[in-house]
């Protein structure tokens, strides 16, 4: 049995994610594109809903996987918070974020994502344990990996037109 209420907020989530990181040229319109999610199990969860094994939410382009995600409602059914755990995938045309784990707070406009963090922009690939991303401000800080040298930032980066770069 389906209720509304609830189906409102699978709906809900999938708008939440589809805002959340800006991609150049690529419309962040929710209206865009229909969303969808599927995963092995859907749980009613006494804070909301899970999505169970090879879970993942589309919107548009974008795409939240994961091994489990879970929506967090309010005593409206609106959801508050999002969390996704178990090598994470966040994957918009053209970037994609892969961290162990990864909590949205709908009402601060952040996605926080944390363990192994990689951000890869093309062939610009940046790691760290942390990253902090508001979808508002669109400001986004990366903190460092634990490394024999202390906590560490790294990333490579190459310039347009660079040698080997695929036009």
């Amino acid at each position: 049995m389906i209720r509304s209420g609830k189906t409102s907020l699978a709906a809900a989530l999938v708008l939440a994610f589809s805002l959340t990181l800006p991609t150049a040229g690529v419309s962040q319109d929710p209206a865009s594109g229909p969303g969808m999610f599927g995963s092995n199990t859907f749980a009613y969860t006494p804070n909301g809903f899970a999505l169970i094994g090879d879970a993942e939410i589309m919107q548009g382009d974008n795409r939240l996987r994961a091994g489990r995600i879970e929506a967090f409602t309010n005593a409206d059914s609106d959801v508050t918070r999002v969390e996704a755990t178990g090598e994470v995938f966040f994957v918009t045309p053209t970037q994609t974020l892969r961290g162990d784990r990864a909590v949205y707070d709908l009402g601060a406009g952040e996605i926080v994502m944390t363990g192994n963090v990689i951000v890869t922009q093309g062939r610009n690939v940046m790691t760290g344990s942390r990253l902090v991303y508001n979808v508002r401000t669109e400001s986004a800080r990366m903190e460092g990996a634990p490394t024999p040298s202390g906590n560490r930032v790294q990333g490579v980066f190459y310039p347009d037109g660079a040698p080997g770069q695929a036009d």
